[in-house]
């Protein structure tokens, strides 16, 4: 199956000389949780404004469900919603009135159930009649999304969705992401935060200083990239590891207290024998844990790396 999103040789630069994004090569796979990852000013929203035709790429193709987003640009913007950054609404309107005027702007028929759905699913339908500048910053966020949806997307891009909300709020827009999944819409999130992309994606891709530095499944970079860690907590600490443990690659730490050894996760931690052989050498264990790297270790390791 060809994918729904095509990027190929996209690059981007100013007249100032600023190259905003370097030859991006990138295929979004159909019905897929896809994250990208960066800091700021790293070059994700240059690259999602590119796919939805706001930016104008310098060099490069993007094809949308195989519409060219320039030469095909109404077919393929038909197929993309876009819930951008900013909080920007028409103040004065209603709630209704401004996700139908959306769902218009695209030549959509009117369609009363479908909008009313919509609002019930983002829990909007007792503000429907309410103007927008009498909203919550969450609750006008959730329009923004209503918005997007209006005309049925096939390509869904929230960019940094939940920046700003509460936790409450964050969760319940996972939930209808993944709803959103179920039904075959492709969702492309940028986000700040690691435990989002953690939660929900399928695949991640790192960008840094416009480079696109890895794409890769979100389980298999977290296998290859990931690390986990035992700590044993000594009942006597030790002044050096005995010779009997250096193929062990261990680490003393805490004044000697603690013995640290740290494997790929790939690998993992052979917990048995290595305490068998403390056992041995009459090595008391006090307490031990371990530590698995999370999806924010390892892109912090990334981009500290390449910086």
């Amino acid at each position: 199956m060809p994918p729904v999103i095509s990027i190929k040789d996209v690059a981007k630069s100013y007249a100032t000389g600023f190259q905003a994004l370097k030859t991006v090569n990138l295929d979004i796979e159909r019905g897929e949780i896809f994250a990208l990852l960066g800091p700021n000013g790293a070059g994700k929203t240059t690259l999602i404004n590119i796919v939805c035709g706001i930016v104008t790429a310098s060099t490069g193709t993007v094809t949308a469900d195989g519409h060219d987003i320039v030469r095909d640009y109404r077919a393929a913007r038909s197929m993309i919603g876009l819930v951008p950054q900013e909080l920007s609404t028409d103040a004065f309107e209603t709630v209704w009135a401004t996700v139908s005027f959306s769902r218009g702007l695209f030549g959509k028929a009117p369609n009363p159930k479908f909008i009313e759905s919509l609002l019930r699913d983002l829990s909007l339908l007792d503000k429907r009649n309410s103007r927008i500048m009498t909203l919550s910053g969450g609750m006008k966020r959730r329009v923004m999304i209503a918005k997007a949806l209006s005309h049925e997307p096939q390509i869904l891009f929230l960019d940094e969705p939940t920046a700003g909300v509460d936790v409450e709020l964050r969760r319940d827009m996972w939930a209808l992401v993944r709803e959103l999944r179920e039904t075959g819409v492709t969702i492309i999130l940028t986000t700040h935060y690691i435990e989002e992309a953690e939660e929900m994606a399928d695949r991640v891709g790192v960008i840094n200083k416009g480079t696109l530095m890895l794409v890769e499944d979100k389980k298999e970079l977290m296998k290859k990239l990931g690390k986990k860690q035992l700590t044993l907590h000594l009942q006597t600490p030790l002044r050096h590891i005995p010779g009997e443990l250096q193929s062990w690659e261990l680490e003393l730490k805490a004044d000697g207290n603690d013995l640290v050894y740290t494997a790929d996760s790939a690998d993992g931690v052979d917990i048995s024998t290595l305490l068998k052989r403390l056992s041995e050498l009459s090595i008391v264990i006090k307490d031990l844990q371990t530590h698995q790297s999370s999806l924010e270790d390892i892109f912090v390791k990334l981009v500290s790396e390449r910086a």
